[in-house]
């Protein structure tokens, strides 16, 4: 593995998640509505989600007995204790996601249409809130950590703020890497005036890269890429590559491209339209599938192998991290 780490040692590794940890409020409706239109909410849950949240439960769902750190700040709110009892039922370590006096517990009411899309009213809270001092990378490393993940890039508030050319999400993986830690980056489809420059500031930071079609055009400055423009798609990461990002992962609903100077596809697992019962939280749970594999020191076929059937898992739950079963399932 990069950065000094031989497999054998990252294997005994933890790993900590970092950056967003939102409640999701999931309202299944029968169809979007017209401006002024009543429209039936038909299913209610409740869940945790965001980048760093979705991944490491995610990761402790597999129940392969990882070291994980939940790394992120809360409120005071019963928003927040939902996101403490959801690590301590998971075995996840809290010891880093910190209680923020004065801001709210992130939340997003999630408008799911079945067989159609979702959409997200989110309130940022405590994400944009959080600040470089919340995450103390040398204790993390101190304690064993050996793979840092943050997400999601461009919805985090303060660390996304561009100043001098870099951000605080760019210092914060630049010292985990000095520390010896392995970078992972998610990012996320907002639509921004400050995307690109945002994730620009990071990429000399990142070991592994996980984004879609959309936030590799919106990064680049390029048009949309077609989720099936193979050609497109390796263009993209060649390009994201070449800015300074380590190793890409792009992930589409039509297969994922893992792009290391050459480039290797994967075709997404099978799921029956019938058995779809939302899409929130996917991507996080392909990230998470990739990233175990990453931690076991697998090759980027197993690793891709494995992204896609905890991707089709999730879309088989509610909530973004409920559908996710333990690894021997999933490899069975």
């Amino acid at each position: 593995m990069e950065r000094g780490f031989g497999v054998s040692s990252l294997k005994d590794k933890a790993i900590a998640c970092a950056g967003n940890w939102i409640v999701d409020i999931v309202q299944t409706i029968d169809t979007w509505p017209q401006k002024s239109d009543l429209v039936h909410i038909r299913h209610e849950v409740m869940g945790v989600g965001g980048g760093a949240a979705n991944v490491v439960l995610d990761l402790a769902a597999f129940d392969a007995g990882l070291r994980l750190y939940a790394v992120g700040l809360v409120g005071g709110d019963a928003h927040a204790g939902l996101c403490r009892s959801a690590c301590d039922a998971a075995g996840v370590d809290r010891r880093w996601l910190k209680t923020s006096a004065t801001a709210m517990t992130a939340h997003t009411q999630v408008m799911n249409v079945p067989g159609d899309s979702r959409t997200f009213f989110y309130h940022p809270g405590c994400n944009d809130a959080l600040t470089e001092a919340d995450i103390p990378v040398e204790e993390m490393a101190a304690e064993g950590v050996g793979i840092f993940y943050l997400g999601y890039i461009n919805l985090l508030g303060a660390l996304d703020a561009l100043e001098g050319g870099t951000t605080g999400a760019a210092r914060i993986l630049s010292r985990a890497r000095a520390c010896g830690m392995v970078t992972v980056v998610d990012l996320v489809s907002a639509d921004t005036s400050t995307f690109a420059a945002t994730v620009m500031a990071a990429l000399p930071t990142v070991d592994y890269l996980f984004l879609n079609e959309v936030e590799a055009a919106r990064t680049l400055g390029r048009p949309p890429i077609p989720a099936g423009d193979r050609a497109g798609l390796e263009a993209a990461a060649r390009a994201l590559q070449a800015a300074g990002a380590g190793r890409v992962v792009l992930h589409t609903g039509q297969g994922a491209l893992w792009f290391d100077g050459a480039p290797l596809w994967a075709e997404p697992c099978a799921v029956a339209p019938g058995d779809i019962v939302s899409p929130v939280g996917a991507g996080d749970a392909f990230c998470a599938g990739a990233l175990y594999g990453i931690h076991q020191g697998w090759d980027a076929g197993r690793c891709l192998s494995l992204a896609h059937r905890a991707a089709a898992a999730s879309l088989k739950g509610a909530t973004a991290t409920e559908g996710i079963p333990p690894l021997r399932v999933l490899l069975g």
